[in-house]
């Protein structure tokens, strides 16, 4: 969901913030330094408002600059080795590996780590170090059609076979969206029920950091192997089930469920949708974990105004007042706890952010990009029967093994 208000309204929620400073013009402080803040287009009209509350609070002025999320982390990169970078990045927690790797952020000390969500400041450390500000998460979850079920099974099998009476009532068309591609499943999506079964990605450090070791093989990989094998063989995950087609059964009421994150869920309410926002049931015997995507602002290792850059992040975007704000441009939920708990009227969000809350982040190490790269085709062998589920799920292990030990990570 990316819901947008009217830049008046925001102006109307920030009027409190800047009363104490408004009180007193006289004493207004021209400003002198200035920060620059690059974000992605969802996040600049919201942080525009807040750096000019920034400025009439300390004369440090803040522009802002909207960057294509797709390109913003190399363009980033390559201006900060230019020196020309800015001296705040706002963006996804994933980027750490590459950022920490290039020495481009600087390490922050967040005033009170307990105020945020748990799972977002897990993501914001990397190697066992903070370097990044949390401002919202990001997670999927099980969307409800409340017209077709006005109730949840604990399991993901008592949803399939409550979905699976609904068909044969002629009352749906699909049990549950999942959705697929042609070529390749959605590990993404999936991976709740992959968690649920014990089989994570990496494995983590006594204090919850991930380590480098692969852990998604062994008896629990093949368990959820055989899982996925039999969604397939019971039509549950199909190909022809892509995101669109997904969406759009799910808007025609042809599903009482839908795996899906905010960005779906707009266009459901603006149908007229009464819905519900869920954990994702889990499958095997652990409770499910959705990835959790953490957005946050990093400082620029090189920034020349290091100190206001740093006061800003730690400080200014880490008040409720100013991740609401956030919330309201950008329809993303809040990590600060204070702020979630502000948003008492959007039932979405909340539910949302209560089923990412004890959810994984999405691993940082530089090992993911490889492990994407088999993921999703190594599950689509295991759904289409193009093979025995354990072999194919130990040969995938076997290759990501393979193409994460340094010697190939160097090349």
């Amino acid at each position: 969901m990316h819901r947008r208000i009217r830049p008046l309204a925001l102006v109307a929620l920030l009027l409190p913030l800047a009363a104490c400073t408004a009180a007193a013009p006289e004493a207004a402080l021209e400003p002198t330094p200035e920060i620059t803040v690059w974000a992605d287009e969802s996040r600049t009209a919201a942080l525009e408002l807040l750096g000019e509350q920034y400025t009439a609070e300390t004369g440090v002025a803040v522009h802002v600059v909207g960057r294509d999320n797709e390109t913003i982390r190399d363009e980033y990169t390559q201006a900060v080795d230019r020196r020309t970078g800015p001296d705040v990045l706002i963006g996804a927690h994933d980027w750490l590996g590459q950022l920490v790797a290039a020495g481009t952020v600087l390490a922050v000390d967040l005033p009170d780590p307990a105020a945020f969500v748990p799972v977002a400041v897990e993501a914001m450390a990397y190697d066992h170090v903070t370097y990044g500000v949390p401002l919202s998460t990001e997670n999927v979850a099980l969307v409800r059609n409340d017209a077709l079920a006005s109730s949840t099974p604990p399991d993901f099998d008592g949803l399939i076979a409550q979905g699976e009476d609904l068909v044969r009532r002629g009352v749906a068309q699909y049990p549950v969206l999942l959705q697929q591609t042609e070529a390749s499943s959605d590990p993404y999506h999936l991976y709740p029920l992959q968690t649920s079964f014990g089989a994570p990605v990496f494995a983590t450090n006594e204090d919850g950091s991930y380590s480098d070791q692969l852990a998604l093989g062994g008896d629990a990989g093949h368990a959820y192997a055989d899982y996925l094998a039999a969604l397939g063989d019971k039509g549950v995950l199909s190909p022809a089930v892509t995101a669109d087609v997904a969406k759009a059964a799910f808007l025609a009421g042809q599903s009482p469920y839908i795996v899906t994150g905010p960005w779906n869920t707009g266009e459901f309410v603006d149908a007229g949708l009464q819905i519900s926002v869920l954990p994702v049931p889990p499958a095997g015997p652990l409770p499910s974990q959705p990835f959790v995507g953490v957005q946050g602002a990093f400082v620029n290792s090189g920034s020349l105004h290091a100190v206001d850059a740093t006061d800003f992040v730690t400080r200014f975007l880490t008040t409720a007042e100013a991740q609401v704000t956030l919330y309201q441009e950008s329809g993303r939920a809040p990590a600060l706890r204070a702020a979630v708990e502000q948003i008492t009227d959007d039932a979405v969000v909340r539910g949302f952010s209560a089923a990412g809350a004890d959810g994984a982040p999405m691993p940082s190490l530089p090992e993911m990009s490889v492990v994407w790269t088999f993921w999703g085709g190594s599950e689509h062998l295991v759904i289409s029967r193009a093979g025995e589920p354990h072999q194919l799920w130990d040969d995938m292990v076997s290759t990501i093994s393979t193409a994460i030990t340094p010697e190939a990570l160097e090349q």
